[in-house]
């Protein structure tokens, strides 16, 4: 997780997502702010993430449990992705044939 990570994770996308999230995202920002008092920058949220695996540890356990808790309103889509993957495909609503090579 990297600070470009969590900037696009409070952006407009938060504006739409379900209360879990806003509340994991609030609280990453909350800790990453408290540990870095000023302006970090990349490399040295990284760093520490790196160095600090308890702290590392924490971040992703508050992510985690909001992706677990996170809901779809009205005609909304949650899709969770965990892992790593050369190619990662999200689709909702497929009319017709969908061919994929």
């Amino acid at each position: 997780m990297t600070v470009a990570i969590a900037t696009a994770m409070a952006g407009k996308a938060v504006e739409v997502a379900s209360e879990p999230v806003r509340a994991a995202v609030a609280e990453i920002s909350r800790r990453v702010r408290e540990r870095f008092r000023g302006e970090p920058t990349e490399e040295n949220v990284q760093r520490v993430l790196d160095e600090d695996p308890e702290f590392r540890a924490e971040l992703e356990a508050i992510w985690a449990s909001a992706q677990t808790q996170a809901t779809a309103t009205a005609d909304g889509v949650v899709n969770v992705f965990n892992g790593s993957a050369e190619k990662s495909i999200q689709l909702r609503d497929v009319h017709g044939d969908l061919n994929i090579s």
